[in-house]
């Protein structure tokens, strides 16, 4: 029986390539983030989407805010009929993000019959597969994803794999203005990315 080894040398050049073609995964991922929350679907659906961020006390976060705007705009040119608010409770003390986004909304002068809420998800995954459930009550089908244009493809990604006809509308503005706070949401949103594309969750 051989008893064959590996040279040393190759598996040197196996642990390199294997390095490099990791990089290359990650580098492309992060430039394919970065150009899709660049880019935004100028349709018509049945309802907006909105993805649930930090309230502060009974307020929405600065962020929140920013996709809270972005939907009542798409409301008010007549670009969806319907907003849908996602995200439950953060903190104990503090209201569920969908509450916070109806209320905030309500005060825009959007018609409380024209808002729809879910009150329980904690996570992307969650706030899309609910929202899908509040939606399908309603016969709602055709939908736009709003959050922050780095957030879009992860989030687009996940609701078209809830079979979702679903659309990225990245709020024009964002709280992630400095280089720094907009590469460290890169580095996060392309590291669940990559695990989204592996794992499904």
């Amino acid at each position: 029986m051989l008893n064959y080894k590996i040279p040393k040398k190759w598996l040197i050049l196996l642990t390199v390539a294997l390095i490099s073609a990791l990089l290359v995964a990650i580098a492309s991922s992060a430039s394919s983030i970065y150009l899709y929350g660049s880019t935004t679907n100028n349709i018509k659906a049945d309802a907006a989407i909105v993805l649930g961020a930090a309230v502060w006390k009974d307020e929405p976060s600065p962020v929140f805010r920013e996709r809270i705007n972005h939907a009542i705009n798409l409301y008010k040119n007549g670009s969806v009929k319907t907003i849908i608010f996602t995200g439950g409770v953060g903190e104990s003390n503090e209201p569920a993000e969908a509450i916070v986004g109806k209320n905030y909304a309500i005060a825009q002068q959007v018609k409380a019959a024209d808002i729809l809420i879910e009150t329980q998800s904690r996570t992307t995954h969650q706030n899309l597969k609910n929202a899908l459930e509040v939606a399908n009550a309603h016969q709602l089908t055709k939908f736009l994803i709003v959050s922050d244009p780095l957030h879009m493809k992860r989030a687009v990604l996940m609701a078209r794999g809830l079979g979702m006809d679903a659309h990225s509308s990245p709020t024009p503005t964002t709280r992630y203005r400095s280089f720094q706070s907009q590469m460290e949401f890169l580095s996060r949103e392309t590291y669940f990315y990559l695990v989204y594309l592996v794992f499904k969750i």
